[in-house]
């Protein structure tokens, strides 16, 4: 076990790494009534397209998400009921670069940890509960369907990229999914549920030796071959300039999103990304002032930042009665700052209000590994923000969002109310 220790967090994360390459990270929080465990894996709606053992593939979109629906089914019943019956609180998620399996629970966490552990690495695929899946998979994506913020997101990420597959929807489609089978499946678990490509993440009480010798025990003892990803050569420009959608909304939904280039360290690029939109227009920067006073954003008004292999974006999100507006706004305060016009003073106000943001973040356990988690697959820890802030330059700001921008690096996607007449 090797102990990093964090002094001026007040934190540390014990960790190892097993024979089989499974990684551990466990952080103590002995004052908390629960613990949060997670099964983390490092595979995600965009690595559709793999190569392993000499053979290509090209799965269908959506599929990594379906595959956590079907882990939860075993040969002797439904995880999902074996946790609830011990009175803990499961749940899993696919995100565009990761899968993860978790369970929050105030005791008998061992007994939770041995079901995490085993569902996650021992697939069980049948025809008939393939083909159930489908269906109500498909009611989820008729949800995402018919969620306008979710087609705003996805629209401006079919905005930005034309080849990259960030932008078709975590979800795939109700066509997508139908030639999904128990073999697909199997093919995709074994690409990358390798135990080399997990990451364990504990945050609560426990012993740690405990926790060791349960994963030693039950993942399996090698480790398969992880597949070779690609996501082709991405044009530098944004694909499209402008996207609409109309839909049920009482006013126009928006997100501006800015294409940046390909991050070398991403977990630290997505620090200083967030700070640098914050920058542009987080709620204390003038420019948020401004469009909030004359009523051009509201309070749904958000900046953010994304990175993914291969890519990395910023996004400016909300609702305005005049998008348009907004976006000119939001680039000519860019090309402004990409001059050298961001002022001290809110580079050194927005730094603190973001270290302040993951501090309180890491009073969460859940917040911790889903943190971790994201930090892990790109060689860092959750808690090297404070590093990454406390050297973070007005200039490296500056840089982002110089190239943000650029000519033709901005995207934006609307989701407009419909026309009268309009069903």
């Amino acid at each position: 076990m090797t102990t990093i220790s964090y002094p001026n967090l007040d934190d540390c994360i014990q960790t190892t790494v097993l024979d089989n390459g499974l990684h551990i990270y466990c952080v103590p929080r002995e004052r908390g009534a629960k613990t949060f465990a997670m099964l983390a894996v490092n595979f995600g709606s965009v690595d559709c397209r793999f190569t392993l053992d000499g053979t290509k593939y090209d799965v269908t979109p959506g599929i990594a998400h379906f595959l956590e629906h079907k882990m939860f089914e075993e040969e002797d019943g439904n995880a999902l009921q074996k946790f609830t019956a011990l009175g803990a609180q499961p749940n899993a998620f696919t995100s565009h670069t990761m899968t993860a399996y978790h369970v929050t629970c105030t005791d008998r966490f061992y007994d939770c940890l041995e079901i995490l552990l085993r569902f996650v690495t021992t697939p069980y695929f049948t025809d008939q509960n393939v083909a159930k899946e489908k269906g109500i998979i498909g009611q989820e994506i008729g949800m995402l369907d018919d969620t306008p913020s979710w087609q705003a997101y996805v629209g401006v990420l079919e905005g930005l990229y034309a080849v990259h597959p960030v932008h078709i929807s975590v979800a795939g489609s109700k066509e997508s999914i139908a030639p999904i089978d128990p073999q697909m499946l199997g093919i995709c678990h074994r690409a990358f549920y390798s135990p080399a490509n997990l990451a364990l993440i504990v945050c609560g009480q426990y012993d740690f030796d405990r926790v060791v010798e349960m994963a030693e025990r039950i993942t399996p003892k090698q480790s398969a071959r992880i597949a070779a990803r690609s996501y082709g050569t991405e044009p530098e420009q944004a694909a499209l300039p402008y996207i609409e959608r109309r839909m049920a909304v009482s006013r126009p939904m928006f997100i501006l999103g800015c294409k940046d280039t390909v991050p070398e360290q991403s977990y630290a690029r997505q620090l200083v990304g967030e700070l640098a939109a914050d920058c542009v227009c987080g709620k204390s920067s003038p420019l948020y002032d401004r469009l909030y006073g004359e009523g051009l954003i509201d309070r749904t008004f958000d900046p953010d930042y994304f990175t993914f292999p291969d890519g990395a974006c910023a996004m400016f999100s909300g609702e305005s009665r005049d998008p348009q507006a907004v976006r000119a706004a939001l680039e000519a305060e860019m090309r402004r700052i990409a001059g050298g016009g961001l002022e001290d003073a809110v580079f050194t106000r927005m730094k603190k209000a973001a270290y302040g943001k993951y501090i309180r973040r890491t009073n969460d356990p859940a917040e911790v590994c889903r943190m971790q988690a994201e930090a892990c697959f790109s060689g860092a820890s959750c808690f090297d923000f404070a590093e990454v802030f406390g050297s973070v330059t007005k200039e490296d700001i500056v840089q982002r969002i110089r190239q943000w921008s650029a000519d033709g690096m901005t995207s934006l996607a609307v989701i407009a109310p419909q026309k009268e007449g309009n069903a």
